[in-house]
């Protein structure tokens, strides 16, 4: 019932939006935003105009399916590649980062990893997007998100063929902070059964029941508050759909446009629809055995990196700022940077095309009480996802003393 609710609330506001993108579009506003990212050098990344071009081609389309991947992730990986898939479920369960070290260094020891970097060229890039999710989790459970896998000091810590197959990972799928929740959420979910039909990725994941591909718990045992945190951030990104496709709307509109407000409210609708969303799943999440050890210092090891930001919410703060004032530069791209190329372009984008309904923080009237209404449900949104994190991370409550 509570699902009903939201998707009619986010259904409200995309038809909103569509509307309203048809009633304003005209010279200079007809081209949207992911082509204009992709046609616009990203004064922020240093990327010349054909490096964005290439990054951000005209197939990737945020209102189409938000930062979701275009095609479900693969779920089981073949030939050679099960051994990565298995040095990951087991790296996901081991019981701290010392035994996680230990799977990858026997690989090693069995040339397994120096095999699977021979055969990196041969990935097509989806099946490279499975192969960098099950490196992310061997990482993180290692404790070495933080490490540039080309950098020398990295070498140090690391074990060097698992190093040399990240990089090589890394190049194949052109993104080197690939580290961090957007892959190990939104690249580690399946549908639990086969739907019935062909339905949009986005509908997919907002509709049908999910199980993570790689668990951070043991077959047979109940999902753990890591498993529902990750399946909670790639739930948020399906029902975001509808705040990307307000952002293209607000994005080149003029403050004084009437129908920036209307579509400020229907933003502010959005964020409301999308707090309800984690407030249901902190339920499950509570209900989850509580987090090991291990798992809380995956947690603690994303989070010292920046890299525990949902996307959604990167998209929503590129329009609106937070809390009335913008966050300082070198902040926006720390937390951007584990975010594929085209992903950065199209928010980069945003950063100048909605500069202008920015302006209406420094104003007074209708107009801008609606803006702040804005930013201030988007704060309050941070802060559910933020609360949601930290009961991720709560350890086991300790027993209760036995009545005398």
């Amino acid at each position: 019932m509570m699902d009903t609710a939201v998707n009619g609330a986010a259904a409200e506001a995309a038809g909103a939006a569509e509307v309203m993108d048809g009633a304003v579009a005209g010279p200079g506003r007809s081209i949207p935003v992911a082509r204009r990212a992709a046609e616009e050098p990203s004064e922020a990344n240093g990327d010349a105009p054909e490096q964005v071009a290439a990054g951000a081609s005209a197939s990737h389309d945020p209102c189409a399916h938000g930062f979701l991947p275009e095609r479900p992730p693969v779920r089981s990986m073949i030939g050679t590649w099960t051994r990565l898939d298995a040095m990951a479920r087991a790296a996901a369960v081991a019981p701290d980062r010392e035994a996680a070290i230990a799977l990858v260094e026997r690989a090693r020891r069995a040339d397994e990893l120096s095999a699977l970097r021979q055969r990196v060229s041969r990935l097509s890039v989806r099946n490279a997007e499975a192969a960098a999710m099950r490196i992310a989790v061997i990482a993180v459970s290692c404790g070495w998100c933080g490490l540039d896998p080309q950098a020398p000091a990295a070498r140090e810590v690391a074990d060097e063929a698992f190093l040399e197959l990240w990089a090589a990972i890394a190049h194949r799928i052109d993104h080197d902070q690939f580290v961090a929740l957007p892959t190990l959420a939104l690249h580690n979910w399946a549908p639990e059964r086969k739907p019935r039909r062909h339905i949009p990725i986005d509908q997919l994941a907002r509709t049908e029941p999910l199980v993570p591909i790689v668990r951070w718990a043991g077959e047979g045992q109940p999902l753990s508050r890591l498993d529902r945190l990750m399946l909670a951030a790639t739930r948020l990104e399906a029902h975001g759909i509808w705040l990307f496709r307000l952002a293209e709307t607000l994005a080149g509109r003029s403050p004084d446009d009437c129908s920036t407000p209307t579509a400020l409210r229907r933003l502010v609708r959005v964020h409301h629809s999308l707090r309800t969303q984690l407030l249901s799943e902190a339920g499950e999440l509570a209900a989850a055995p509580a987090a090991t050890p291990q798992q809380r210092a995956v947690l603690t090891a994303l989070a010292e990196q920046g890299a525990l930001e949902p996307p959604v919410l990167q998209a929503a703060e590129a329009v609106l700022g937070v809390g009335g004032r913008r966050m300082g530069e070198g902040r926006r791209q720390l937390l951007r940077r584990h975010l594929p190329a085209q992903h950065r372009a199209w928010l980069s984008a945003m950063d100048r095309h909605c500069a202008p309904v920015r302006t209406l923080a420094h104003r007074g009237g209708p107009d801008a009480a609606v803006y702040r209404e804005a930013q201030e449900s988007l704060i309050a949104l941070r802060r559910t996802y933020t609360a949601l994190v930290q009961a991720a991370a709560r350890p086991a409550e300790a027993p209760l003393p036995k009545a005398a």
